[in-house]
């Protein structure tokens, strides 16, 4: 078994995201917006902060109030979208529950969404031609690139439907001649979860269930991405059983430090992107 760790291959990307910075006409500017506190999405905005200054990316935040409506917060974003300076909008989450993300999201506009959520980005996954991927979903793709596995026809089972990393993952997938199996809650209250598990010679899982994939369903020598991030106690675990799964698969990312020191860079680098496109 090798430990699948996303800091090395982060490492690696803000290595490109510096070269390309330096290669653009002017510093890329990221604004993000923050509706009332949250002390969870606090510390990921200082941490986005810290790394978008070490990769020469200029981070203009703005905390909008706890209260503020819908339609104030598209009036932002609309600010945004027409100021040229900035070349990428992330909205925080979680949002106040008076907000509807999936709403707010649409009014980005796609050569901005460097979230990559936008209908037009989304879109352009299914037809293999999106220069702005989602983030988790990007990341989960470059941890199986430092693998090294071909995956035209390789058994990929995703477990986890959500538009932000099951949907759009496997459209990824797909694009790569995988054989992609989508399951979810259906598939779980069917009682099917288990073989379809077992069949996967990669397994990427991400739901937010702490050990909903028992170690013993993973089929020898499988890859296993786990997305997952759950408190248990004073632990952060993923949605697999690491200690059984790790002795069955080759490769295994571990909860903290798998997919999520790309996430941020991901972010960063689709930012660079959007420059491009734009300048």
């Amino acid at each position: 078994m090798r430990l699948l760790e996303g800091k090395p291959i982060a490492e690696k990307i803000k290595e490109e995201i510096r070269q390309a910075v330096s290669k653009l006409s002017r510093k890329p500017v990221l604004a993000s917006v923050m509706v009332g506190d949250n002390p969870g999405a606090d510390a990921y905005v200082k941490s986005q902060a810290r790394i978008a200054e070490n990769l020469g990316i200029e981070y203009r935040f703005q905390r909008l109030a706890a209260d503020s409506t819908e339609n104030q917060l598209i009036d932002f974003i609309k600010e945004l979208n027409s100021d040229s300076s900035v070349n990428g909008i992330i909205i925080q989450m979680p949002l106040p529950q008076q907000i509807d993300y999936k709403r707010i999201s649409q009014f980005i506009a796609p050569e901005k969404d460097i979230e990559g959520m936008h209908p037009v980005n989304i879109g352009k996954i299914l037809f293999g031609k999106a220069n702005i991927l989602p983030c988790t979903p990007a990341a989960v793709m470059e941890l199986l690139k430092e693998t090294g596995v071909d995956l035209y026809g390789k058994e990929v089972v995703v477990v986890g439907h959500s538009e932000i990393v099951g949907k759009p993952l496997s459209l990824l997938l797909l694009d790569k001649f995988a054989t992609v199996t989508v399951c979810h809650i259906g598939t779980s209250k069917a009682g099917k979860l288990e073989g379809h598990v077992k069949n996967a010679e990669i397994l990427i899982v991400a739901v937010g269930k702490a050990g909903l994939i028992k170690g013993e369903w993973i089929k020898e020598g499988a890859i296993v991405i786990d997305v997952g991030i759950n408190r248990v106690g004073d632990k952060i675990v993923g949605d697999v059983e690491f200690d059984e799964a790790s002795k069955r698969a080759s490769w295994i990312t571990p909860v903290p430090g798998g997919v999520g020191p790309l996430t941020v860079t991901i972010l960063m680098r689709n930012l660079v992107e959007a420059a491009k496109l734009q300048q």
